[in-house]
């Protein structure tokens, strides 16, 4: 199997590393799996139930004011 090299802050890595024991599993093999999820085309039929239901729920909302929104403000 290759290896892949990251830089990533130690702060993010102790968290990664904890998370990945409570898990029971290894970092590598968390980003393996987010990285095939990324790999994959989307297909909003196989997505979670709560995810189909808000589809297209902020379609309306300008995006300044969603950006306002992730601010604080």
């Amino acid at each position: 199997m290759p290896k892949l090299t990251l830089s990533v802050d130690e702060k993010v890595v102790r968290g990664a590393k904890r998370y990945a024991a409570a898990q029971g599993t290894s970092v590598s093999r968390l980003v393996e799996r987010y990285l095939d999820l990324l790999a994959r085309p989307f297909d909003m039929a196989q997505a979670p139930p709560v995810l189909r239901m808000l589809r297209g729920a902020a379609r309306n909302v300008p995006a300044d004011a969603h950006r306002k929104h992730l601010a604080g403000h």
